[in-house]
């Protein structure tokens, strides 16, 4: 277990700020994705009154919904945390890159390593080595990239959620083609304020 030094964003005046292992935190991003699925098998298989035939789409579905939800709530947990002590942030580009800063950093201890916008709404954040990956033991084999997507649902969530809880309603879609890096795409929907 390591206890770092936490790094910039946080409130050191917070009397009630507390502090997670890093590796524990890597190794419980590792875990959601198995953890989801049985959970999805266990409702789908209730639902169905204890029959063991059960639609394995459907349930792929369920476990990366329930994935994006849970990191749709941890983003705006964040969010509300560690920008209340912010000024208000001028644009959507201002949005994204205190998530690739500040967010990013906080989450995963690095900032994203690539951020393109075509100033139109869409935005690609590019972390070429995603901490989640690196703790993984994939081989390099093709199908270690597809087994590897379903862990980028839960940071698209966070994103989703930081960014509807400054106001931006967004799509996240997120891709790897080569471990231990990770695409993701974001679309504005549209803007609150």
């Amino acid at each position: 277990m390591s206890f770092e030094t936490p790094l910039p964003p946080y409130n050191a005046s917070d009397p009630r700020a507390t502090f997670l292992s890093s590796s524990c935190f890597d190794l419980l991003l590792i875990e959601m994705v198995p953890l989801a699925h049985r959970i999805a098998a266990e409702l789908s298989a209730r639902r169905k009154g204890g029959s063991k035939t059960v639609d394995e789409e459907e349930q792929r579905e369920a476990a990366l919904r329930r994935l994006d939800t849970l990191g749709y709530r941890v983003g705006q947990g964040l969010l509300e945390r560690f920008s209340r002590d912010r000024p208000r942030f001028a644009d959507t580009l201002d949005m994204i890159k205190f998530l690739c800063k500040d967010l990013w950093t906080l989450v995963f201890k690095k900032q994203i390593d690539n951020l393109k916008t075509n100033h139109r709404g869409v935005y690609v954040l590019t972390d070429n080595a995603f901490r989640p990956f690196a703790r993984m033991s994939l081989s390099s084999r093709p199908e270690a990239v597809i087994m590897a997507q379903p862990f980028l649902r839960f940071p698209c969530g966070v994103i989703r959620g930081a960014l509807h809880g400054m106001g931006v309603d967004v799509t996240v879609q997120a891709e790897t083609s080569e471990l231990p890096g990770a695409t993701f795409q974001i679309k504005a929907i549209n803007s609150k304020g």
